[in-house]
């Protein structure tokens, strides 16, 4: 398959202003402190369209450090002042910035509104980048929600709409999320595929993100497909040097959680348990409920094949299954049930609706189709 992304190096463009020069694969504590120090010189000289800028980086670096409550500051900052300065483009770079932080959280109701509002916001201000990455935020929080029939079509335009523009970061994204897909449904070697060209992709353009991820994915195919344990953990130690490297605190916890998925599958439970354990700790410590919850019923498996009461067991699926469903994950009866017969411990009782109804994806995306916003 050709990449007209193949031959294009990756670059950040949340990094704007005076950190436009850094590179996608910059350290983000270094991200961070740059970000703050130029912010701050913006608003001591006044210019609150570089302060917006300049507190993006700071908002994205905050975000992919698990510091929640201080992103969630400073992207409204960012919006504030590029509201005052009146720049469209700006405050729909902090607006895709809020939105991706709020899927992150499981505010996926919150997310759709932001992620719509900074696609708006970018077709008013002409930038065609935070368009496409506010469609492609919207894209992906439906297919976390479970809702692949939504989101497909979404996935395929804008992996034309990145190769056509050569931007290789997002078409990396769109690989991932269309092998995601496949993954989930079953079609194990299309995603195996796709992966694998996400990962040359984002290795032949130095994203040392997108190619963390890709690994990941690749690690997990190869694992439930092929039964591969020893080349599906070194992928993933690989992908952990990465995330290291960097600073990616969120992609770390998910590398760590596949571990555990990547054990328990081996039936090596005892270790499977140690890393849904760590896996959990972190994401609780970043607030991030999809990953909490994951974590949660992976351990609950592991804790299950060790000797646990079927009691509790059942006990503790319903409860995920209730956080599950309270966050938005459509799939989450499913994934409960099949770890209940999995473990001999269902059917599970019909819970009490802790919350409403999430809003349908397919519904939420109806007016996210790209021509619609044209």
């Amino acid at each position: 398959m050709t990449d007209g992304a193949a031959g294009t190096k990756a670059f950040a463009p949340e990094y704007q202003g005076a950190l436009g020069a850094l590179s996608v694969n910059a350290s983000l504590p270094e991200v961070l402190a740059s970000g703050l120090r130029e912010r701050e010189a913006a608003r001591a000289a006044g210019d609150a369209g570089e302060a917006a800028r300049c507190g993006l980086a700071v908002a994205e670096a905050y975000r992919r450090l698990g510091r929640a409550e201080e992103a969630d500051q400073a992207w409204k900052e960012s919006f504030r002042a590029a509201r005052s300065a009146d720049q469209p483009g700006a405050m729909a770079w902090a607006l895709w910035s809020g939105g991706t932080l709020a899927r992150q959280r499981g505010a996926f109701r919150l997310a759709y509104r932001l992620l719509r509002l900074a696609a708006e916001w970018g077709e008013r201000g002409g930038d065609v980048v935070v368009r496409g990455y506010s469609l492609a935020g919207l894209a992906e929080t439906g297919r976390i929600q479970g809702d692949y029939e939504a989101v497909a079509l979404l996935h395929e335009q804008l992996l034309a709409e990145a190769r056509r523009r050569g931007e290789a970061r997002h078409t990396v994204w769109a690989l991932e999320g269309i092998a995601q897909i496949h993954r989930n449904t079953g079609s194990y070697d299309k995603a195996l595929a796709l992966f694998e060209e996400a990962a040359d992709t984002a290795l032949r353009a130095e994203d040392r993100r997108g190619w963390a991820w890709a690994l990941r994915g690749v690690a997990d195919v190869v694992s439930v497909r092929d039964g591969d344990t020893e080349r599906a953990l070194a992928l993933l130690a690989r992908a952990e040097d990465a995330c290291r490297e960097i600073g990616l605190t969120s992609a770390l916890a998910y590398n760590h959680k596949m571990r555990g998925n990547v054990l328990y599958r081996a039936g090596r439970y005892r270790e499977a348990r140690e890393l849904y354990e760590q896996a959990l700790e972190e994401f609780a410590g970043m607030g991030e409920a999809r990953g909490t919850a994951l974590a949660r019923l992976g351990l609950a498996k592991a804790r299950a094949r060790l000797g646990r009461d079927p009691r509790e067991t059942a006990s503790e699926l319903v409860g995920i299954r209730a956080l599950l469903e309270r966050i938005g994950l459509r799939q989450a009866r499913q994934m409960a049930a099949a770890a209940a017969d999995e473990l001999g411990v269902g059917p599970l009782p019909d819970p009490r609706r802790a919350a409403a109804a999430a809003p349908s994806p397919a519904e939420e995306l109806r007016s996210a189709d790209p021509e619609a916003l044209r």
